[in-house]
């Protein structure tokens, strides 16, 4: 990856589900732009390790930090060892996700609700609570939550994760406008269809692609959405090109929806 001059040396980003898919990307498209990054991750030391390798290598500093993002404790002992680790943190971007199981609403086991939104929301919610009173005392702050077009298209047989998602994306619009006056910016991210694990389960699952690349001549721009052109629309917001831009979701779906 090319170092863009994006500006973020000297910031520090935090990046949950950082070790693979999306998340890696953004810590690897973060770190070429000049920040140092904590890895975090819930299981695959293997991947996390390969993401710090490869985030060594463009000169940025990275520490690896295993937590599962829905255990509020776990949150606050990350959070603390990231603070004293780098000294505070600047840019938190919320990329850890699970998919919901396909059923209907009727079908669908009230845990799963639970589970799902956990992940996505209450960790999101924990995290940025954690987090925000430290950011505030930086020069500039920022958060983005990776949300999805499903929020957009509100597909059947996926209730978990739409109301996780739509929960999530509450959170941000709501942060956003406590936080600006403090200078942090608020954004969500939201893709389509990628091409990373949860995505080619989904591309079989739903439509039948051993490869998900089969869906390349019918997808927009003839291609499925890459982790690295999320992860370019992450540097994007949290560049000082964007500085005038918060309480904003973008739809990274090549128009679908």
């Amino acid at each position: 990856m090319k170092p863009a001059a994006n500006g973020l040396e000297g910031r520090v980003a935090l990046v949950t589900g950082g070790n693979r898919g999306i998340g890696a990307a953004i810590a690897l498209a973060l770190a070429a732009d000049g920040a140092d990054v904590a890895v975090n991750y819930r299981r695959d030391e293997d991947s996390a390790h390969a993401t710090a390798k490869a985030i060594e290598a463009l000169g940025r500093r990275v520490e690896l930090y295993q937590a599962s993002v829905d255990d509020l404790e776990a949150d606050g002992r990350m959070v603390e060892a990231i603070v004293g680790d780098f000294g505070g943190i600047d840019i938190l971007v919320h990329s850890a996700g699970i998919a919901s199981r396909g059923q209907s609403v009727v079908d669908t086991d009230p845990e799963e609700i639970e589970r799902v939104w956990r992940v996505h929301a209450l960790a999101a919610f924990a995290l940025s609570k954690l987090i925000v009173p430290g950011m505030r005392t930086r020069p500039r702050g920022d958060i983005v939550y990776i949300s999805s077009a499903a929020t957009v298209m509100w597909g059947p047989n996926s209730v978990p994760y739409n109301m996780a998602k739509a929960a999530l994306e509450a959170l941000a619009h709501t942060l956003a406008k406590e936080e600006r006056e403090h200078g942090i910016h608020v954004n969500v991210v939201a893709p389509g269809l990628v091409d990373t694990e949860m995505g080619r389960r989904l591309a079989r699952a739903a439509m039948g692609a051993d490869d998900i690349h089969e869906l390349d001549p019918n997808a927009p721009f003839e291609h499925v959405c890459s982790p690295e052109e999320v992860a370019d629309v992450v540097r994007f917001v949290v560049s000082d090109a964007a500085r005038y831009v918060t309480d904003q979701k973008i739809v990274v779906d090549g128009g679908t929806f």
